[in-house]
């Protein structure tokens, strides 16, 4: 792919790549935009991602990613979206990317986030977009995502634990929406599986959230 250095976007997605194709994409360094979902990709390929500085989009999701490779993503300084839906993301994860502070879009839908580390969140004072659905976040998770103030979508849905026993009981209330009212630009709300109801949403919808047009539940 070397001769290809001025290409600014790439898609492989839902291809059967792994780590091994990654080696010949370290020279695009005019490489703005990449797509990698669903592909065997682990974390001794991301090294090969970590020179690209104009890199401005991408999308891991769904692959063989752990903790141990988002450090190779640290300097990505000119990272704006970046889909991460993968579940063997924890809060040691999260830490890794808290440079990041150009993001705008950020999916870690089915990663392993929990309240304590969602301190980090604060970095991305940028972020418009945030998707956070894998059972780890409660009300106390929600007052360090309220100062994000450009959020334009927020996705908490699914946030519940489990027990020995069973499936315990939703962790994000109608108390914990209280922390949503300064995100004055946000359009779309999801808080599907949560103890949240559609009369929650739409009281803070009324009183708070004039620009909040997607709710759900509904």
């Amino acid at each position: 792919m070397t001769s290809l250095k001025a290409l600014k976007v790439l898609n492989l997605g839902f291809n059967n790549i792994s780590d091994g194709v990654l080696v010949h994409l370290k020279d695009l360094i005019n490489l703005e935009s990449l797509n990698m979902d669903s592909c065997s990709i682990r974390d001794d390929g991301l090294v090969n991602l970590a020179g690209l500085a104009n890199l401005q989009s991408l999308n891991i999701s769904f692959t063989l990613i752990t903790d141990g490779g988002l450090g190779n993503l640290s300097k990505l300084s000119t990272l704006r979206s970046l889909n991460l839906d993968v579940r063997q993301i924890t809060d040691t994860g999260l830490a890794s990317l808290r440079n990041l502070t150009e993001l705008t879009h950020l999916d870690l839908f089915r990663a392993k986030i929990t309240d304590a580390r969602t301190t980090y969140l604060r970095n991305f004072t940028n972020l418009q977009s945030l998707d956070i659905c894998s059972g780890g976040i409660t009300d106390a998770g929600v007052k360090n995502i309220k100062d994000l103030r450009s959020l334009v979508l927020l996705n908490l849905s699914q946030n519940h634990r489990f027990t020995d026993a069973s499936l315990a009981l939703i962790t994000v209330t109608s108390s914990g929406l209280q922390h949503l009212k300064p995100l004055k630009k946000l359009k779309s709300l999801s808080l599907e599986s949560t103890k949240v109801t559609a009369n929650d949403l739409k009281r803070l919808q009324v009183s708070d959230l004039p620009n909040l047009v997607n709710v759900r539940p509904e």
